[in-house]
C-alpha cells in the first residue's frame, strides 16, 4: 500500500507517472480514468467526474432504458470520483502505475450514490458495526486460462476455446508448473500491489486455477477480489493468454464459482466461536446462518447475475441445487468450515465467477443480519450426498432469481426501494437481451428437424 506522502515523492523522482483512478461498476468491473500523476496528486486526489451512465450499463457498455436514476431522458449527467487514499496502492504489472479505488458521490449533494456497489457493501458494513460487530470475509477466485489470447478468441468467433492445460489439474504440480509464466508473477505482482494472497492451485477441470486471498474487513476483501480479477486478466493478456470468469463455458466442463467465507467478530475475537458447542458454534452463528437459508431466494441475483450463471447449477459438479447446510460438505450451498475451532465459520458456495463480491457480500450480511435480529432457528445440519432430499431448491433461472429480488421485503429493507428496483432493472435487462437472440443451439437441433 501506498501512503500519500509516499506517491508524492514517487512522483517527484519519477518513479511514478501514471494513476488509475477507478470505480466499481456494477459487474464488478474497474472503470475510470488515467492520470498523469503530477496532475493527480496536484489536485485530481480530491475528486473528478465521470458520466453517471457507468452504474446503468450493461456488460456490453450498453445505455438501456427503464433506470430511474439515469436515462436519456434525464441527460446522463456526472456523477463525483471521490479517491479513497486508503485504497492507493501499486500496480506492479503496469510500468510507474499506481491506482485508488473511488467512492461515488452525487454531483449535487456529494453524498454517496446508494445503488453503487461500495455504497451498498459500506452500508450493511456499518448496520453491523452498530450491532458491535466486524464482517471477516474472505472470497476465493476460479477462472480458465486459455492458449490464445483474447483477441484470437475473438476473431475466431469464441468458437477456438482450447484451454492452456489437457486434463483436469486440481491440486496437480507438474500441470501448474507449466502455467507458471502466468501464475508466479499474478501472487507476486498482488502480493507487492498490498493483496494479501495465500496460494494459487489448479482446480477441478483443464485450465482451472483458482486463487485464494487471505480473509480479512469485508471492505478490503470487495477490493482485494475487485483488483484481483482485473490483474488475473491484465496479466493473461500481457503473456499471450485470456483468462475468463464466465461460471460455464462449455456444457461437458465443471463450472467457475466464487466461495465466500464470512464469520463476525466482536472486540477483536471470533464472534460465532463458542467453546462449549458440539460444532463450536455460538448462538449469534446459528442465528446468521438460519438467516443466510431462509432469504436464500431473495439475494440469489447477486449470486448468479446473468443468463449464463445458472448453467453450473447441476447435480453432482460441486455447484449446490439446494437450500441446505452441512459440516464440511461440498456438496452443500452453505458448509460449515473450522467446526470445533476458533475459525468456525461458513462458506457459502452458491456464488458463481461472474459476482460483483460488495452485492454477494452486503446481500450474504444483510440476510445474516434478519436472521440475528429475527432470532431464527437453524435446522439440524444435513448428512451425505445434499443433491437429494427434501430441502428447498436455489431458484434455477435469473427469471426466477428477478421475481424473489423484486418481491424481498428483506432487501428492500436493508438496502432501500430505489437499490433493489436499480438491480431488478439490470436482472430484466440481461433476460430481454438474451431473448432476442437466435442461438446457435436452436439452428444446429430445429434448423432441418423442426
Amino acid at each position: 500500500m501506498l501512503s500519500f506522502d509516499t506517491l508524492k515523492s514517487q512522483v517527484a523522482d519519477g518513479t511514478v507517472d501514471t494513476v488509475l483512478v477507478c470505480l466499481v461498476d456494477m459487474q464488478g468491473r474497474l472503470m475510470g480514468k488515467r492520470f498523469h500523476a503530477k496532475h493527480f496528486v496536484a489536485s485530481a486526489w480530491e475528486e473528478t467526474h465521470c458520466c453517471n451512465y457507468l452504474l446503468a450499463t450493461d456488460l456490453e457498455m450498453a445505455t438501456p432504458d427503464g433506470y430511474a436514476s439515469t436515462s436519456w431522458e434525464g441527460g446522463y449527467g456526472d456523477y463525483v470520483m471521490k479517491p479513497d487514499l486508503s485504497t492507493l496502492r501499486p500496480m506492479p504489472w503496469l510500468e510507474g502505475t499506481v491506482m485508488v479505488l473511488c467512492d461515488v458521490l452525487d454531483h449535487h449533494t456529494h453524498k454517496e450514490i446508494p445503488h453503487s456497489p461500495r455504497a451498498i457493501l459500506k452500508k450493511q458494513i456499518q448496520r453491523l458495526a452498530d450491532m458491535g460487530y466486524d464482517a471477516m470475509m474472505a472470497t476465493e477466485l476460479e477462472f480458465f486460462l486459455f492458449e490464445k489470447s483474447f483477441g484470437e478468441i475473438a476473431k475466431s468467433g469464441f468458437r477456438d476455446l482450447t484451454p492452456i492445460s489437457a486434463y483436469n489439474e486440481d491440486y496437480h504440480i507438474l500441470q501448474t508448473t507449466k502455467e507458471e509464466h502466468v501464475m508466479r508473477p499474478l501472487r507476486n505482482h498482488l502480493w507487492d500491489a498490498g493483496i494479501p494472497v495465500e496460494n494459487t492451485k489448479g482446480e477441478a477441470e483443464a485450465g482451472q486455477e483458482e486463487l485464494n486471498i487471505k480473509y480479512d474487513a469485508a471492505l478490503n476483501t470487495a477490493d482485494h477480489h475487485t483488483i484481483a480479477k482485473h490483474a488475473v486478466k491484465e496479466i493473461a493478456w500481457q503473456q499471450g493468454h485470456a483468462a475468463t470468469f464466465l461460471p460455464k463455458w462449455h456444457q461437458d466442463k465443471v463450472g467457475s464459482s466464487s466461495h465466500v467465507h464470512q464469520s463476525l467478530w466482536k472486540d477483536g475475537k471470533p464472534a460465532f466461536y463458542d467453546e462449549n458447542d458440539e460444532l463450536g458454534m455460538s448462538q449469534l452463528m446459528k442465528h446468521y446462518m438460519a438467516g443466510m437459508l431462509k432469504y436464500a431466494p431473495d439475494y440469489m441475483y447477486f449470486l448468479a447475475p446473468y443468463i449464463n450463471s445458472y448453467k453450473r447449477f447441476m447435480k453432482g459438479t460441486f455447484a449446490p441445487t439446494r437450500i441446505i447446510w452441512s459440516v464440511d460438505n461440498r456438496t452443500a450451498g452453505f458448509r460449515l468450515c473450522g467446526d470445533g475451532t476458533k475459525a468456525v465459520r461458513v462458506e457459502c458456495r452458491v456464488g458463481g465467477s461472474d459476482i460483483n463480491p460488495y452485492l454477494a457480500m452486503a446481500a450474504q450480511l444483510a440476510a445474516g443480519i434478519a436472521g440475528i435480529e429475527e432470532q431464527l432457528e437453524l435446522a439440524p445440519a444435513a448428512k451425505g450426498d445434499v443433491y437429494q432430499g427434501e430441502t428447498g431448491m436455489l431458484p434455477g433461472s435469473l427469471r426466477d432469481s428477478r421475481e424473489a429480488l423484486n418481491g424481498s421485503t428483506l432487501l428492500r429493507k436493508a438496502f432501500g426501494d430505489d437499490v433493489v428496483d436499480h438491480y431488478v432493472r439490470a436482472a430484466e435487462v440481461e433476460i430481454e437481451d438474451f431473448e432476442r437472440v437466435v442461438t446457435d443451439y436452436e439452428i444446429a437441433r430445429g434448423f432441418e428437424r423442426a
